[in-house]
């Protein structure tokens, strides 16, 4: 649980120079350049889920049930899911969804972290799960705080770009749910 811990802090403390030091991040920039940053933050950021994958690993090997959720959670769980992709892409590919969203990253993390929360109930997922949904509340609300923020890299604006950031969503969603997460995490939303 150590090492779970441990990698939350390096990923999420990074993720969160723009919540709690602005003006030392911008100073950082400043004094050290963008592109150096970017390479710590990066180095940094990597380290941390690294470390975050392999702690959730270990904590899973021995997991504290704290509760049971009930079956119609994981299909809740599961409807949350939906949306969570599209809204990835969405990030990225300018256009209608983008706009409504605002945020779409951040929802994608809010909603993908609470469908987590109400399908899984021990300790680790509670605290890995629990530790993102935080982050991405007060990342929101840093945001609308926030007096210039910095732009996204990603496509041009384009109406094709909600077209794209649908289809991929729902095929990527697909992919997880029929596949890629039983491979990936060793457990199949479906069962």
């Amino acid at each position: 649980m150590t090492l779970l811990i441990a990698g939350l802090l390096l990923f999420l403390g990074v993720h969160c120079a723009s919540i709690v030091a602005p003006d030392w991040r911008a100073g950082q920039i400043a004094r050290h350049g963008e592109a150096a940053w970017k390479g710590l933050y990066s180095l940094m950021s990597i380290a941390g889920f690294a470390l975050l994958i392999y702690g959730y690993g270990l904590a899973r090997e021995s997991p504290v049930v704290l509760y049971t959720p009930p079956t119609f959670a994981r299909h809740i769980a599961l409807l949350l899911m939906l949306p969570v992709f599209a809204l990835l892409f969405a990030a990225y590919l300018p256009g209608r969804i983008k706009t409504a969203a605002k945020h779409p990253m951040l929802l994608a993390v809010k909603l993908w972290a609470l469908a987590h929360l109400l399908a899984n109930g021990t300790l680790h997922d509670v605290i890995l799960f629990g530790a993102f949904l935080v982050w991405a509340a007060a990342d929101r609300i840093s945001v609308k705080r926030r007096a210039v923020t910095r732009a996204v890299p990603g496509a041009p604006a384009s109406p094709m770009n909600d077209v794209i950031a649908v289809v991929g969503g729902l095929a990527t969603y697909a992919v997880f749910v029929l596949w890629a997460h039983l491979k990936l995490i060793g457990v199949s939303p479906l069962s």
